[in-house]
């Protein structure tokens, strides 16, 4: 399976209020749903800049879009937006809105190959970029108890996470933890409760992915990235789908909205101490048609803010 069914697309391609001729970025590329979207609704004139760390991710699109002149695909990661940015368009270009839709694509779980899914055997790695990095399968081979159990307890929020840790460490004492499917019987094992629905390695899967990938650090670089590269006016659209990526979303926003507080008393706030962002109406979740048509939305999250001043 090699598709992607793009979450919330509609209300996505409405906050970022579209101009025909307008640059934009989709920063979590993918399978190109929302991309395909964006180069539907903007003119001759517009260009998109994809950006994906996924070798895969990036190779299909250069297939599903070869004939495209206005889409730009840039394998890196959307950490580096400050220096995509600018360098993909000559002569250089205003740009108009950055999305992210962050998170793990269907293909990526459903490749058993890529190590990220708990459901289907299959060697345990969960790097978005396989090129680059360590798999998980060799971070556990090194880690100590106590990192293990602080990055599941961290990172998946699991309240079994010294459980979960000690296990995995008396585990590889026998044999390295080297696939998917050693992992998630594990962590079941390890796990006693789950919330109804959710397989009990779902919270440690998790964790674990994100540490690999330095899935909030990478955000948060991005998100300052794309602050600095949108123009007055430009919109920036944030996907997310757990608490502690929406968590740091939130509070990126509402800080670039807000004015410090120590300028609060000032009779006048000098204009580069002013806020650089505006909140965009209210945080947006999926449908339940769109629920109903793709189960994986939802946790899907968006939330929108603009930028104002340099």
């Amino acid at each position: 399976m090699d598709e992607h069914t793009p979450v919330l697309a509609g209300e996505a391609l409405a906050a970022l209020a579209l101009e025909a001729d307008g640059y934009y970025v989709d920063a979590t590329f993918g399978r190109g749903g929302h991309t395909a979207l964006l180069l539907q609704a903007l003119g001759p004139e517009g260009r998109v800049l994809a950006i994906d760390r996924d070798p895969q991710a990036i190779a299909a699109g250069r297939a599903r879009f070869a004939a495209q002149a206005r889409l730009i695909l840039q394998h890196a990661s959307f950490a580096e937006l400050q220096v995509l940015v600018p360098a993909a368009c000559s002569p250089p270009r205003a740009c108009r809105g950055v999305l992210f839709d962050l998170g793990v694509s269907s293909p990526q779980l459903d490749d058993p190959t890529r190590g990220f899914s708990f459901r289907s055997d299959g060697p345990l790695d969960m790097r978005m970029d396989p090129t680059r990095g360590e798999p998980v399968s060799a971070w556990l081979a090194h880690a100590s108890f106590e990192e293990i159990r602080d990055v599941v307890a961290r990172l998946g929020e699991e309240r079994f996470a010294r459980r979960v840790a000690r296990a995995i460490v008396d585990a590889r004492q026998a044999q390295p933890l080297e696939r998917t499917g050693e992992l998630a019987a594990l962590v079941a094992r390890a796990v006693k409760t789950r919330e109804p629905g959710k397989h009990p390695a779902t919270r440690t899967f998790q964790a674990l992915r994100m540490l690999v990938n330095d899935e909030l650090g990478q955000l948060e670089q991005g998100l300052g990235g794309a602050l600095t590269v949108l123009t007055p006016g430009g919109r920036l659209v944030v996907i997310s789908f757990h608490s502690l990526e929406d968590r740091l979303v939130k509070r990126f926003m509402q800080r670039e909205s807000q004015l410090d507080p120590e300028l609060a008393r000032l009779p006048i706030v000098p204009p580069e101490r002013q806020p650089r962002m505006k909140l965009i109406g209210h945080k947006l979740r999926p449908t339940q048609a769109e629920l109903k048509e793709n189960p994986r939305s939802r946790s899907a999250l968006l939330r929108v803010a603009q930028k104002i001043r340099s």
